[in-house]
């Protein structure tokens, strides 16, 4: 896959579209509670990813305390 090379003529231009069209003014997210609950799991695709997630985070937690002890 190639990676696009922008000139500094290219940035430039990309800039000043980019800043007439105000992407950002459109980007509302979920406004709703329903649709804010459904947004929330977007990182969660899997449940296997929840369980990763819950292991690093009890790896984390165990040298965390590891670390703290050896500090001591």
């Amino acid at each position: 896959m190639s990676v696009r090379k922008w000139t500094p003529e290219q940035r430039l231009k990309q800039s000043e579209a980019i800043r007439r069209w105000k992407p950002w003014k459109s980007s509302t997210g979920a406004k709703t509670a329903y649709g804010k609950a459904i947004s929330s799991k977007n990182a969660t695709k899997k449940g296997d990813s929840v369980y990763i997630r819950e292991v690093i985070q009890q790896i984390n937690r165990i040298l965390k305390s590891q670390k703290d002890f050896m500090d001591a």
